[in-house]
């Protein structure tokens, strides 16, 4: 066991999604880095003896024109540099910029990133913060916070922390839902469909209620696809038992994001007027 690390089993985060990822200078490790992301994705697995970089919160939620304070701790410093990555899935993760403790200010920003809105601080030589000034509905996404491990000679990224941007302001989504086709009503299952447009960021909830009650099985809800009008667009399928379609039940789809809410309900008397 390392001091200030772990000895695991497990898959690197984020491998595919940073070979996919366009921005290849965010630092000088990016050959090394390269290198050793592609000699583990052709492994189903590998153990590793990495130092743990920790941030603290899963989410934050801050309000529009707010500051948002991300946190990340490395555990220990080996002199190199901390990375911040900002992702909304499922396009790849995007470099915004690095900096080192003893600087007092990053010295390197990925393409679309600038000073007057995102900068990062040091409260030690290992504590890390992210601070993003203004905050808008683009800036709701996942951040990863990432420093290289000289000892293990690997990447070593956070677990990330979701930032959400609210805006009280903003419409909500605009819901549409499907019903089962005439077909399906013949078998013991049958499917019904939610598509969420005009969403305002990719982080989005999208939840399914039988007569009030919140279901957790049989969902299959697709990852938020950005519009020409750079909203999202998101889609879900729930399965349930024909008979509680046939129950003439309210079905509702539930779409949360920037804190506001869209909710649609469905029953099967309304398909038959």
């Amino acid at each position: 066991m390392l001091s200030g690390g772990s000895c695991s089993l497990s898959t690197p985060p984020l491998l595919i999604s940073l070979l996919d990822s366009k921005s290849r200078s965010f630092t000088p490790h990016t050959a090394n880095m390269l290198g050793t992301l592609c000699t583990l994705i052709t492994a189903l697995s590998y153990i590793s003896c990495h130092k743990l970089v920790t941030q603290t919160a899963p989410s934050v939620t801050v309000t529009k024109n707010e500051k948002a304070t991300l946190n990340c701790n490395i555990a220990r410093e080996d002199g190199y540099h901390v990375s911040w990555y900002k992702q909304i899935s499922p396009e790849a993760p995007q470099f915004i910029l690095r900096f080192h403790h003893s600087h007092s200010s990053p010295d390197q920003y990925g393409t679309g990133f600038s000073s007057d809105h995102v900068t990062s601080k040091a409260s030690s030589s290992i504590d890390y913060q992210l601070l993003i000034s203004n905050v808008q509905e683009g800036d709701s996404a996942v951040y990863y916070c990432a420093t290289w491990d000289d000892t293990a000679k690997e990447w070593v990224f956070g677990q990330g922390t979701k930032l959400i941007v609210t805006d009280p302001t903003l419409p909500a989504a605009s819901l549409t839902l499907f019903p089962p086709s005439p077909a399906e009503l013949q078998a013991d299952r049958v499917s019904v469909v939610c598509v969420a447009e005009d969403v305002p960021t990719g982080l989005a909830e999208l939840s399914w209620l039988l007569a009030g009650n919140p279901l957790s099985s049989g969902i299959s809800t697709a990852s938020p696809q950005r519009q020409p009008n750079s909203k999202f667009r998101l889609s879900s399928i729930l399965t349930i038992q024909t008979a509680h379609w046939t129950s003439d039940k309210d079905l509702s789809c539930q779409v949360t994001a920037a804190g506001s809410t869209a909710s649609k309900s469905i029953r099967q008397s309304d398909c038959s007027r």
